[in-house]
Parts: C-alpha cells; sequence; structure tokens
C-alpha cells in the first residue's frame, strides 16, 4: 500500500503557493505574485513532486484551496485540482481558506480575514464546530480569540496551503463532495453597457 501522499495548492491570493505531505512530512514552495497564477501552478507542481523524486502516479488525493479570494485565482485552483483528480483517479479534497487559517489555534478561534473595500470575512470555530461564515463590515465589533488578516489577532500557526494539505489528511479517509469556489461576496465583473447586437432576418 502506497504512503499517504497529498499536493495541495492554492491561487485565492496574490501568491502561487503548494504543499507535498508524504507520510506525514511537509515540502512548501510558495511564490509571491500578483499574476501569471494560471500559467505557473502547474509547472510548480510538477517542481515540488520532482523535488521530492515523485511522479504524478504517486499522488492519493489532492487538496485545494477554494477560497473566498480572488475570484479567478480561486477558479483556477479548483479547475485545476478537479482536472488532475479525473485523471488521476484519485479525490479531490475542498479547503476553505477560513477553516485552514482557524487550523491549529485552540479552539474557540474567529478567524477575521481581509475582504477589502471595508467588508472581512468572518467564521468562528467552536469545539462543538464552526459556525456560518459571512461578510462582514470591518467596522463590526468582535469579541473572543481572532486571527487571520482583518484583525490584530493571534499569528497564523502555519502557512495557509500546509493547513489545507492537513486538513486534506484528516478527511481522505472518508468520501468527500467535489471542491468547488466558496464565494461569500458576488462576482465584482458588470454586465455590458452597450446594447445587444441587432439580429436580421435573412429573408429581408
Amino acid at each position: 500500500m502506497r504512503p499517504e501522499t497529498i499536493l495541495a495548492f492554492d491561487t485565492s491570493a496574490a501568491q502561487c503557493a503548494a504543499a507535498l505531505l508524504c507520510d506525514g512530512k511537509i515540502t512548501l514552495q510558495i511564490e509571491p505574485m500578483d499574476k501569471g497564477q494560471a500559467e505557473r501552478l502547474v509547472p510548480l507542481l510538477t517542481e515540488l513532486l520532482a523535488s521530492q523524486r515523485l511522479q504524478w502516479s504517486d499522488l492519493t488525493a489532492i487538496a485545494v484551496g477554494t477560497g473566498p479570494g480572488n475570484f479567478t485565482g480561486v477558479r483556477i485552483s479548483v479547475a485545476t485540482a478537479r482536472g488532475l483528480a479525473l485523471g488521476l483517479g484519485i479525490p479531490a479534497i475542498g479547503v476553505t481558506r477560513l477553516e485552514a487559517t482557524a487550523f491549529g489555534h485552540p479552539l474557540p478561534i474567529t478567524v477575521v480575514e481581509d475582504a477589502r473595500r471595508g467588508d472581512v470575512y468572518v467564521q468562528s470555530f467552536t469545539a462543538a464546530g464552526p459556525l456560518p461564515a459571512s461578510l462582514a463590515p470591518a467596522s463590526d465589533p468582535i469579541t473572543g480569540p481572532q486571527t487571520g488578516s482583518g484583525c490584530e489577532g493571534l499569528p497564523e500557526v502555519m502557512p495557509l496551503v500546509e493547513a489545507i494539505a492537513r486538513i486534506a489528511a484528516s478527511r481522505s479517509a472518508s468520501p468527500q463532495p467535489r471542491p468547488a469556489p466558496f464565494y461569500l461576496r458576488g462576482a465584482d465583473a458588470a454586465p455590458p453597457s452597450d446594447p445587444p447586437p441587432r439580429i436580421l432576418d435573412a429573408a429581408l
């Protein structure tokens, strides 16, 4: 039986981040970038595998960050995870940015992540389980222990992509739903203001 080998990645922020969890050992590769994740992601994953002398066929699962975060970045990672999992015949496990940020902290903990435009993503995690996530004004008071980029709380326990890999490892023994983008805010794109083209009747 091959050892558990999970490849995790995340492009929901201004970076291309990957983690390889092999038989309990973690290897990271994180590259800051504002754009170009779509072109860089698969080569980065290939390099990470090669650095540990592993092949794609050695993987037992794929883990992916599903957001919230940059819309395009989230879609890049989720689509890549689904495609790799389908091609390799292994499960793909989605992990939200909020639960990955909370991972490793004593409970209860509230994750407060910067959502820009004066808002934050908020989710509380307790011993009984997570509470629903929400989008809230950054000015709203939040009580109790906190962590995340949207507050001056506890520092991260580990890099986000490592947390994604370790959470996926804890879930790999049971069936998981297909990864899907986790959005708490609508897309920024607006419909075109120009009127649609007029279709002429060819018989005229």
